[in-house]
């Protein structure tokens, strides 16, 4: 998909969340956790498999905010995992309207129970949204993949791009902070979870797969979006991570 050059949006079509180019392939990888090892060998029995679980920590994004349970791009994600990866996999819905990175790092210990084995982060769109800083983001962020990466957990980070109209200097700030952190930490990235939504000509959100409050995906842009992660995370969830080498600077 084509870099949009000189996007114009308006703020009731997300103030932002786009400046939108499809997903790329990911920094270097995390490295694999024993359970996804685990999870590749075969089971004689498949009630002896052990149910990976992925909890998915998010904001309305991520919990369907105007949409039904069943119609939130997680439980898309469930389904179409169901299908594609052989071993059982139980995603939580674990997203909260109107969090910004802060709330989730705040409710991060009990949102992320002992029981999962992998947490996908989804955050930073109210951050931006609101127009923090940057480096408060970066921190909240980077605070949450330590709890999880002392827990041995598979982090896996979901990108925002920042709107045009917060300057350039905002917009690179934003951006980068993801791809960063990505690679200073080792996870798996995701760079723009509204990517799917971005049309044809990769100039815009599409506006007719977003709700009349012109913030949200509809039913039919929350499946786009849930397909499209299921896909990026199915072989990562099959096949050995490579090890990324950390900077050491």
């Amino acid at each position: 998909m084509p870099k949009p050059n000189n996007i114009v949006v308006t703020c009731a079509a997300f103030i932002l969340l786009v400046a939108c180019g499809g997903p790329s392939e990911a920094p270097p990888e995390q490295k694999t956790s024993m359970r996804a090892a685990q999870r590749t060998a075969p089971a004689t029995n498949t009630a002896e498999q052990k149910i990976y679980t992925l909890v998915i920590l998010g904001d309305s994004l991520s919990a369907g905010q105007g949409l039904q349970t069943d119609e939130a791009f997680p439980a898309i994600m469930q389904r179409a995992l169901d299908h594609s990866v052989k071993s059982p996999i139980r995603i939580i819905n674990a997203g909260v309207s109107g969090d910004t990175s802060a709330s989730g790092l705040a409710r991060f210990d009990w949102s992320v129970g002992p029981k999962a084995d992998g947490v996908l982060i989804a955050l930073g769109a109210n951050d931006m949204l609101g127009g923090l800083d940057p480096e408060l983001t970066r921190a909240n962020l980077t605070a949450m993949i330590e709890k999880a990466q002392a827990r041995k957990l598979d982090v896996y980070l979901a990108g925002m791009q920042a709107a045009p109209s917060l300057g350039v200097d905002y917009q690179a700030r934003f951006d980068g902070l993801y791809t960063d952190i990505a690679r200073q930490y080792c996870v798996a990235l995701y760079p723009f979870l509204l990517a799917p939504l971005v049309s044809k000509d990769g100039t815009h959100i599409d506006q007719s797969l977003i709700q009349r409050d012109g913030l949200h995906p509809t039913k039919e842009g929350a499946a786009k979006i849930g397909h499209a992660l299921a896909r990026w995370l199915a072989p990562q969830l099959v096949k050995p991570h490579i090890p990324c080498i950390k900077r050491t600077e």
